[in-house]
């Protein structure tokens, strides 16, 4: 009984290898048809904004300022920043650790939370997807399915609905602005931010300027 419950387990685990291994090589190539924050937020409110584009129609100032807001160092590391992790855990976990692959994995394949079981997935994936995707493709994932506003999902989507302009016509104060409601997007409007996010957002744009001074943009440019 014993050996096939064992044999039964193995299956399943290998099965669900497999499934999330297919939704990689399927996601390297298809944008996901949605994510269970999309859908959960969908029922919710009846509706939600919500428009794919490729990267090449997203202004490439915008996509500097979401990784120097997010992840400075995205063409640096392999899926997980260690020098982040660190500075998170000496500062008692009070600050966030999580790559925007990281970010990405969690949208597109899990749920929102903090379980163990959550966690420990993501870590598993991450790794897998940072070897099939190329950066370029998870920047573009992560800008299609970010959450910008209550209901509102995707850069483009983000764009029309704070600015009306395309994701391709985004100025780099817009595209600051638009990365700095990424931490709390359901409480931040990118229209009319606060003076001291107005102040933040000034600094992100500056850091879309240098990162691509000095490199740090070179894996996800054309």
């Amino acid at each position: 009984m014993g050996r096939r419950v064992r044999r039964y387990a193995v299956r399943a685990i290998l099965g669900v290898v497999a499934f999330f291994a297919l939704l990689i090589i399927v996601f390297r190539f298809a944008g996901p048809p949605t994510t269970h924050t999309i859908w959960s937020e969908s029922r919710r409110l009846g509706g939600v904004e919500w428009d794919r584009v490729a990267i090449e129609d997203i202004a490439p100032s915008a996509v500097r300022a979401v990784v120097a807001a997010e992840d400075a160092d995205f063409c640096g590391h392999w899926g997980f920043d260690m020098s982040a992790i660190r500075d998170a855990i000496e500062d008692g976990g009070q600050r966030g650790a999580s790559t925007i692959s990281q970010q990405t994995v969690k949208n597109v394949f899990l749920w929102q939370g903090r379980s163990w079981m959550r966690k420990a997935t993501e870590a598993l994936l991450t790794p897998a997807v940072e070897a099939i995707w190329p950066k370029r493709r998870i920047i573009e994932v992560y800008l299609n399915i970010a959450e910008f506003g209550e209901g509102v999902f995707g850069v483009e989507a983000a764009a029309q609905h704070y600015f009306g302009v395309s994701a391709a016509d985004l100025t780099p104060a817009q595209g600051a602005r638009l990365a700095v409601v990424l931490p709390n997007p359901k409480e931040r409007n990118a229209a009319r931010l606060p003076p001291w996010l107005q102040k933040h957002a000034a600094r992100v744009q500056d850091g879309a300027a240098t990162i691509k001074a000095d490199g740090r943009a070179s894996c996800f440019e054309s």
